[in-house]
């Protein structure tokens, strides 16, 4: 007796998971059929790729909700499932640089964006920067314009201009077949509207991408003779068009039974990036998948407290708008709004495109990236391991998580507006893939079988996190909201 006691002692100790019947009869309920009819609704084209802000967003958030209220759930947002905010929609509205009669056109001869206020005409001083940023004390008041190939870390030199108190910056391109594939790609990006939390403001500053023959007009001057320290004036004009665009987070709580106080947050974007070119992108695996994977989760834990056997700490479950312009609604939660103090947030648990197969795994589609599980919180990256080796046996990807790691997905999901208040988090994702914010995102191409599976990891890590007796500790907090 005292042996097997030591025993349990020992694995405890270890961060094992002994299998919990109860976990595995409720993860049970998270079936493939019921991910794909959820699905085939929020990836039809009657939502028209759920575009932050448009019908096709507000259908699918009334969807959700309404689900959430057939499970049960309570509606934390003063008896709403819906935290409504407001965005500010911006759209160019002209913009160009003057000299005398003639003018060089935005989307035709440069690219420009800002959140700064506008003011309609008004003459501009353009300096050249040079390598060293010796001449930082001139940056002063102009625009300092950088030609790109020349700096390998051209956002230092950013920073250093706008703390010389530089207006705005240009990037000149000097390749020509690169800036002119670069305005292509940016002026079908920066056309349609774009969404922000906040207004405009007196400190935002101004950024302009163009090429050889612009800056050399600019100047006066062929391009070959422009020099570090170059100077010249030119009247600028760059005007928006900004209204008020309400949107809504979407919110189903579940109270725990013992420490309700404590809560766990389950998130996935339901937005996507609606029509483009009259065609729509019904975003089905981005992220469709992630959102039928948080109704799924949702089930399967009002399930277990239909039968008293719910989760002794609390979990909030929401799935968040304008992901797809800036992590905009789970930055509104954090930064503005949160439902639930987040210090009493025990971590998150984000979804993100797991409904494909990547390229790396071709034919084998029973792996995961995970991310961030280990940034905050040893102990919630072994809970994790462990709850995959009891119950799912994935393979568990790592690629992503790396500290180097190029594409940096770390900041560019939902989970990370939690990670920068140190909530330990862990981000699961499949991996981009060919379809990727294209039309062809469609929902024949999803796997089924392997949403489910994820979906009873993410279950059995939920579970096991809101069912132990101490909370998840943080043990390597960092400030990260200047990153």
């Amino acid at each position: 007796m005292k042996r097997t006691i030591y025993l349990i002692g020992v694995l405890v100790g270890l961060g094992s998971v002994a299998q919990d019947k109860q976990a595995m009869k409720y993860a049970k309920t998270i079936k493939s059929e019921d991910l794909m009819e959820h699905l085939s609704i929020l990836a039809s084209d009657e939502y028209e790729g759920r575009e932050t802000g448009t019908k096709g967003q507000k259908m699918a958030a009334e969807y959700i909700a309404n689900y959430f209220k057939s499970l049960g759930l309570e509606a934390p947002v003063d008896n709403t499932y819906f935290q409504k905010f407001n965005l500010t929609s911006s759209e160019i509205s002209t913009s160009y640089f003057r000299k005398g009669d003639e003018k060089k056109m935005v989307f035709e001869d440069f690219v420009y964006f800002s959140r700064a206020e506008t003011a309609g005409e008004e003459y501009i001083n353009i300096v050249i920067a040079d390598d060293a940023d010796a001449m930082i004390k001139s940056y002063k008041d102009s625009y300092v314009a950088y030609k790109v190939d020349q700096y390998t870390n051209l956002q230092d030199r950013i920073d250093k201009a706008k703390e010389a108190g530089a207006k705005g910056f240009i990037e000149i391109i000097e390749p020509d077949d690169t800036f002119s594939s670069t305005l292509r790609r940016f002026s079908g990006f920066m056309k349609r509207p774009g969404l922000g939390l906040e207004g405009r403001d007196n400190e935002g500053s101004k950024m302009v991408i163009l090429g050889k023959e612009t800056i050399a007009w600019i100047f006066d001057k062929e391009y070959d003779q422009l020099k570090a320290g170059d100077k010249a004036q030119v009247i600028f004009n760059a005007d928006y068009l900004d209204k008020p665009t309400e949107t809504e987070n979407v919110l189903g709580f579940l109270k725990g039974s013992e420490k309700p106080e404590e809560v766990i947050v389950i998130t996935a974007h339901y937005d996507h990036i609606g029509i483009s070119n009259g065609e729509i992108n019904n975003g089905a695996d981005d992220d469709g998948s992630g959102t039928v994977t948080v109704l799924e989760l949702a089930e399967a834990f009002t399930s277990a407290a239909a039968k008293n056997k719910g989760p002794k700490r609390s979990i909030l479950f929401m799935t968040v708008t304008g992901e797809e312009k800036g992590l905009l609604g789970s930055r509104y939660y954090t930064d503005f709004d949160p439902v639930f103090p987040l210090e009493n947030t025990v971590a998150n648990l984000n979804i993100d495109m797991v409904g494909r197969v990547d390229e790396k795994h071709n034919g084998n589609p029973d792996y995961i990236y995970l991310i961030g599980s280990d940034k905050l919180s040893q102990e919630l990256h072994d809970l994790s391991e462990n709850v995959n080796k009891t119950y799912t046996n994935l393979e568990l990807d790592y690629t992503y998580n790396d500290e180097n790691d190029p594409n940096r997905f770390y900041y560019r999901s939902d989970h990370y507006n939690f990670a920068k208040n140190n909530v330990p988090i862990i981000f699961y994702f499949n991996g981009v893939h060919a379809d990727y914010h294209k039309p062809t995102d469609t929902i024949e191409k999803i796997n089924f079988e392997k949403i489910e599976k994820i979906a009873k990891l993410v279950f059995h890590t939920g579970w096991e996190i809101a069912n132990r007796e101490e909370k998840i500790k943080v043990d390597k907090a960092e400030d990260l909201a200047g990153n």
